[in-house]
């Protein structure tokens, strides 16, 4: 595991689309698909790092706070299952269901979707507004594994500016995570 920092993607990029497995439906599904019309959050997960194992029950009872609110969640896996046979697809399915997903996770076996979305790290959040421009990339919260309780302060902060019509306050940090594991 190397302690790897998210890139911060520039403020106002457009999302770019994908189409993508859903491991949970086994569909092909696309960001155009999935947007809401009032916020999308785009995080990169996988199943062994242990800042994602860190995070996922706060990660799940957050989203479905939001989802029942309008705003739409999606899980993207861009892990090399050559090196990282334990972030196979269909360990991605039996993860989502033993985790309570409420939301599509995704497998992007190119990659391609990953440097796309400048992603670093696992877990990498971005949440982009009604016109799919990034309004925050960057941390869940403050807290590390064996560091505090997972809160989704930080990603709750932003999604609730952009609920109320404020702006997302721009000063934003780094998600801290694993490296995406690179083919």
């Amino acid at each position: 595991m190397a302690l790897t920092e998210s890139s911060m993607m520039k403020l106002g990029t457009k999302a770019p689309n994908f189409n993508l497995l859903d491991t949970i439906s086994g569909k092909i599904i696309s960001l155009s698909e999935l947007q809401s019309d009032i916020a999308t959050v785009v995080v990169f997960i996988c199943n062994h790092c242990p800042f994602v194992h860190h995070v996922n029950a706060k990660l799940v009872e957050v989203a479905n706070h939001y989802q029942a609110k309008g705003v739409q969640f999606i899980a993207i896996s861009s892990n090399s299952v050559e090196t990282h046979p334990q972030d196979a697809p269909e360990l991605m399915t039996v993860v989502a269901k033993n985790e309570g997903y409420s939301f599509p996770y995704l497998y992007d076996e190119t990659q391609e979707i990953a440097k796309a979305y400048k992603a670093e790290c696992t877990p990498d959040f971005f949440i982009f507004d009604n016109k799919l421009e990034c309004a925050y990339r960057g941390r869940f919260d403050e807290t590390r594994p064996n560091m505090g309780e997972p809160t989704g302060r930080d990603l709750s902060i932003a999604l609730d500016s952009l609920l109320s019509g404020e702006k997302v306050d721009q000063n934003q940090y780094p998600s801290m995570g694993c490296n995406i594991k690179w083919k």
